[in-house]
Parts: C-alpha cells; structure tokens; sequence
C-alpha cells in the first residue's frame, strides 16, 4: 500500500544535507521547507546552484559550507550515479552513529554505497519521480539492515514531502521500479506527442491537436485516479462494439501494439539500470 505521510516536518530533529540541488532534488527542497522544515536545518551542496538555490541561502540554507563538519540526523544523495565515487567520500564527515542516508541515485545499490561509506552506516534506496515538482510523484524505498525503525520513519517522511511512498523488502525489484515509475512519466509525455503528431497526420491544425492530446492525458489520468475503477475497466467503458475506440485498440492492442512495446521498453530501462549498479 502506498503511503503519504500526514505529519509535517516541524518536528524533525537536528540537521540535513542534501548532496544534489538539480530538478529531483530541488523538488524535495521544496517539499521540505513546504512541509515545516527550517531552513537553517537545511545543508545544500550543490557546485552549480541556480538562482533559486542561492536566494534559499539568503532565507538560512547553508550552501556549499566550507571547514569541518558535525553529523547530522540525515543526508538525502540526490546527484547523477555517474558522479557517486567522488561524491561519497567526502560525506564521512556528516556521518554518525545515528545518521541516515537516503539516496535517489537510478542502479547505485546499498552494497555500493556501503563500500563507500562508514561501516554500520543506515541507508535507504529510493526511486522517486518527476511528478515529484508538483507534490505527486511516488517514490518506492528499500533499507539495509542498519535502519532502526526511527530511521525507516524519518525516510518515508522525508519522501512523503513528494508524494506517495511504497515500501519493498527485496532490493532487486528496484530496477523493475526504475523502468517503470522512475522512467515511467517520459513515457506519458511521448505519448502525448505522439497523439498530437497523430491527430495532425489526420488533418487536425497542429495547435488544436497538441491541446486535445494534452488535455485528455490529463483529464484521463485524474479520472483513474478518483474512480475506484481499474485501468482495464474505464477502458472498457470508453469502448463500444464495432466503434471508433474499438478500431484503435486492435491496432494498439494487437500484434507488435502497447503491451509488447512497453515490456519490451521496460525491460531495456530495467537493463540499463542493472548496468548503471556497475
């Protein structure tokens, strides 16, 4: 089941860096500081920070701090995996008995970061998504053995400032997660371009066809999600015998059409994260 913290971050206790300022993790920044955090509990560390980041450091976010370091109560990894062997090092120095660290990074594994970081450290794997910069996105975490039952509390939290979280045992299943929900909302978005590139091939003027494909994703999408009816079902509802739905969907639902396309997609997303783990 997924879940969306109710509690606010008021109560958060000590202090948190965050190592990555791009899209994902300025949306965190966002949800934090929305959801009662202070911003002088906030460390940034960021080597290219945008105007908005600095202009958090006039509100008291600390940015890019210079000199030695005290722990903290939690780190939040929020950089490209690419950049990890040189990122991780230098954490050390935030890290204490009671530190936990939550990293957004697609492939790293917790046995990476465990190699890299101080022994016994706690640390959570998280895939969140892009939804996130709206409040909507949904992350899916999973612990090492090192995380205390606070810890595991303070990371659905920290996530639920984004969205919705879900929770598995078995890392491995992360991949899969990645493809499908980390990767998932480039995929919508191509479907909308596709549909407008369609409705012109029709003979629809490109404007008008570019607003119909994008409003009915969204009108869609917010219909499955406050019916209690299932994907398959409001299709089925769109769709009368021998209609015009019906002559679509034995194209796209026929051979070569959206099932094998998509698990052929997902399962080469689900690869290249394998990949990306090194």
């Amino acid at each position: 089941m997924a879940i969306r913290s109710a509690r606010t971050l008021s109560k958060f206790r000590g202090n948190l860096v965050l190592v990555g300022a791009g899209k994902m993790g300025t949306a965190m920044l966002d949800g934090w500081l929305a959801r009662g955090l202070k911003p002088q509990q906030i460390t940034v560390i960021e080597p290219q920070p945008t105007k908005g980041t600095k202009a958090l450091s006039r509100r008291g976010v600390r940015l890019n701090p210079k000199g030695k370091s005290a722990p903290v109560s939690a780190i939040v990894l929020a950089i490209k995996p690419q950049s990890a062997s040189e990122a991780l090092p230098p954490l050390a120095k935030y890290i204490g008995k009671g530190t936990l660290l939550v990293s957004i990074m697609a492939g790293r594994t917790i046995a990476f970061l465990e190699k890299s970081l101080p022994a016994g450290a706690a640390i959570v794997r998280a895939m969140p998504n892009t939804p996130a910069a709206i409040g909507r996105g949904i992350s899916v975490a999973v612990a090492n053995t090192d995380i205390a039952t606070s810890q595991r509390k303070q990371a659905s939290d920290l996530l639920a400032a984004i969205g919705k979280v879900e929770w598995v045992s078995n890392e491995t299943l992360m991949d899969a997660v990645t493809a499908l929900s980390g990767s998932g909302p480039a995929y919508l978005f191509l479907l909308a371009e596709s549909m407008a590139s369609a409705g012109i091939a029709a003979g629809l003027p490109p404007a008008l066809a570019t607003r119909l494909a994008r409003e009915t994703i969204i009108g869609s999408a917010d219909l499955l999600d406050r019916s209690d009816l299932d994907a398959a079902t409001l299709r089925e509802n769109v769709t009368s015998p021998g209609g015009t739905t019906a002559a679509a969907l034995d194209i796209l639902m026929g051979p070569g059409g959206f099932d094998e396309i998509l698990t052929r997609a997902i399962a080469a997303a689900t690869r290249r994260s394998r990949e990306l783990a090194g």
